[in-house]
């Protein structure tokens, strides 16, 4: 369960993966159907630089919040917004 994401995208995302061989697919004849994905060998060879981008990324979080409250207080001086590409759409 991915909270936020809907079915489509999920599907689309996890079609891009097997595209790219990251990913297998395996359907299974039931009712209603089954589909399980399971990381290739390609796709578990991402974990170890996943988990460090993780780590940076949690070491490094309040570094970045520090950085978006300041960029947003000179943003709010100025009276210009501008949309960013991490802005919910």
């Amino acid at each position: 369960l991915i909270e936020g994401i809907s079915q489509r995208m999920l599907t689309l995302t996890l079609k891009g993966l097997e595209q790219d061989g990251l990913v297998s697919r395996t359907m299974y004849p039931t009712i209603p159907p089954r589909v399980d994905y399971e990381l290739t060998d390609l796709g578990r060879s991402l974990i170890v630089p996943l988990q460090s981008l993780r780590n940076w990324a949690v070491e490094h979080r309040p570094a970045m919040l520090a950085a978006r409250e300041k960029f947003a207080k000179r943003e709010q001086q100025t009276g210009s917004r501008q949309a960013r590409f991490t802005d919910p759409k």
